[in-house]
């Protein structure tokens, strides 16, 4: 694979997690959580693990694969910025919320529930298409799927105990992390 791609998938994994590291990521501090939300995570981490299983060091991808991934890794890194500058000190590893927790409806949370999601969903693909083969790139996008849908049923859960009536009606409103798929 070309130094092109290689600096590519560098320089957007570093841009999807700074915000992360820079709004200060909290590990503890909630009021209300639930770590089966882990589960999730630990698929997730499945999905991007699978991406590495092949030798894409000996292919290059086909200019059709480097400008999907030119799209998808660009939309990763805005969602990943846009929902963690809204989310503020509401940012969290684990599902939680806590003691002053406010339900977020700025930013890409007018579009989507869980926008982080779709950032990890979108790094997922955007990396996949850059170094995965199509059938190892479709058992890493189940298992996202799979993981993602663990961790936003969980935070909704937990979003609708602490926001009742408001998080009903904005649940209808917005689809959780495909814009427009309910």
């Amino acid at each position: 694979m070309p130094i092109t791609g290689y600096v590519l998938l560098a320089a957007a994994w570093l841009i999807w997690l700074a915000p992360f590291l820079l709004t200060g990521w909290k590990f503890g501090g909630a009021a209300v959580r639930d770590r089966n939300a882990r589960w999730g995570i630990l698929l997730q981490a499945a999905a991007y693990s699978v991406l590495w299983q092949s030798p894409f060091w000996t292919h290059s991808p086909g200019p059709w694969r480097m400008t999907l991934a030119v799209l998808f890794l660009a939309l990763a890194g805005t969602l990943s910025w846009t929902a963690a500058r809204a989310l503020g000190k509401h940012l969290r590893l684990d599902a939680a919320l806590s003691a002053d927790h406010q339900l977020i409806r700025s930013g890409p949370y007018r579009i989507i529930r869980h926008p982080i999601y779709a950032s990890m969903f979108c790094l997922l693909l955007g990396t996949g298409f850059v170094i995965t083969p199509l059938p190892l790139l479709l058992l890493a996008i189940a298992l996202m799927v799979a993981g993602t849908e663990i961790r936003a049923r969980i935070e909704d859960r937990l979003l609708a105990a602490g926001f009742a009536d408001d998080f009903r009606v904005y649940r209808q409103q917005v689809s959780s992390y495909i814009p427009y798929l309910r």
